[in-house]
């Protein structure tokens, strides 16, 4: 999914990351399916090299703290409709495949490698490989949505 820098690269590889690393995403994607989210190429490529990574960070960071997160989708569970209706309300196929700050927050990945932050509104780290490198550096996402509509 990209080269990134030397501190995002540590930190991937000490939650168990290689850049060759490929799991089998399939039950993720077929449970989620089941509920209505799409699968396209880019979020089964991203949950092959980044799914059950658990990244425990914290500390300040550039625009916001550091904070753990997680890519394991079946922590999402039950919340398929947040991931459907974001993704209705900004035009995008948004599918979710972690959490952040220790379940506080959700995330999303869409078809162009888009990286949200979901609750009720919505943010973005930008697009991969940045959105990585964004997230585990501690800069504050872009509000897309506040969720006042």
């Amino acid at each position: 999914m990209g080269i990134f820098s030397e501190e995002v690269n540590r930190v991937l590889r000490e939650a168990g990351w290689t850049p060759d690393r490929q799991i089998n995403a399939e039950p993720w994607l077929a449970a989620f399916e089941s509920e209505g989210l799409q699968r396209n190429p880019v979020v089964s490529a991203f949950l092959a090299e980044f799914g059950g990574l658990a990244v425990h960070i914290s500390g300040p960071g550039i625009s916001r703290a550091r904070e753990p997160f997680e890519f394991n989708p079946m922590l999402c569970l039950g919340e398929e409709d947040r991931f459907l209706e974001w993704g209705e309300e900004i035009k995008k196929s948004i599918f979710p495949v972690g959490v952040h700050d220790e379940g506080r927050f959700f995330l999303g990945i869409d078809e162009c490698g888009e990286l949200y932050l979901i609750e009720t509104w919505v943010a973005s780290f930008g697009r991969m490989p940045e959105a990585m490198g964004n997230l585990i550096l501690g800069v504050q996402p872009s509000v897309i949505n506040d969720g006042s509509i």
